[in-house]
């Protein structure tokens, strides 16, 4: 089966995932997925995620979500930049989410990072998602 949107994909699955109060979810893995679920880590929004294969002989990722208090961490997910309309921001532009509380992740030509590492290395890119 072929996606049009994987990364949009994976952040339903997330999504649907963190609703049904699950511990992990699984989605096919990609090298873009994977740039995305470091930052996702890095800012503390998931547990972290393996790459396992599945019964089919595909590879894909179980990600480990978490949850405090009885509450998901990730209380919004959202995909920005779709295949189309791609979203681009200059670092001036890059978007706040949630006064500073929330992650824009961002495709850069340095690599996938958060908003406030492009701000810091004074890149811009596609916007690729916002977390809250």
């Amino acid at each position: 089966m072929t996606l049009i949107d994987p990364l949009g994909d994976m952040l339903t699955r997330i999504r649907n995932a963190q609703m049904r109060r699950r511990d992990t979810v699984r989605t096919p893995a990609s090298t873009l997925r994977a740039h995305v679920l470091d930052v996702l880590k890095a800012e503390g929004y998931i547990r972290g995620y393996t790459e396992d294969t599945s019964a089919e002989g595909h590879k894909e990722f179980s990600i480990e979500l978490k949850y405090s208090e009885e509450e998901p961490v990730i209380r919004e997910i959202q995909r920005v930049s779709k295949p189309g309309r791609r979203v681009y921001a200059s670092v001036k532009n890059i978007p706040v989410i949630g006064n500073g509380l929330g992650v824009a992740i961002l495709s850069t030509p340095k690599g996938v990072m958060a908003d406030h590492m492009a701000r810091s290395e004074n890149v811009g890119g596609e916007v690729l998602c916002r977390v809250f």
